[in-house]
């Protein structure tokens, strides 16, 4: 499954997760899969997309940053192309 964790920095602070990734890297369990990521411009959260089956590797990773002053969401997301698959056999019925 894939996860959109959005990462929210204390006071937009992102410098001591940075510090931290530099030195010891992102840490993920095996299992657990970064994709990629974004940032907002004004540096106030990252967008991180994920990859498990799971969730308690989330979890695991998740508690790695304590006391650095970041909190976590973690949205399950779908793509656009499966979601479309879904939705395609609709687009041809009348409006409900």
């Amino acid at each position: 499954m894939l996860f959109m964790v959005i990462e929210s920095f204390r006071d937009q602070d992102m410098v001591p997760v940075y510090r931290r990734v530099r030195q010891a890297g992102r840490s993920l369990p095996e299992g657990l899969r970064y994709i990629d990521s974004w940032v907002e411009p004004n540096f106030a959260r990252c967008f991180q997309l994920m990859e498990t089956d799971d969730l308690t590797l989330l979890q695991r990773w998740i508690l790695q940053w304590r006391g650095l002053g970041v909190s976590f969401e973690i949205v399950p997301v779908v793509p656009s192309k499966d979601t479309r698959a879904v939705v395609e056999p609709l687009l041809d019925q009348p409006p409900a």
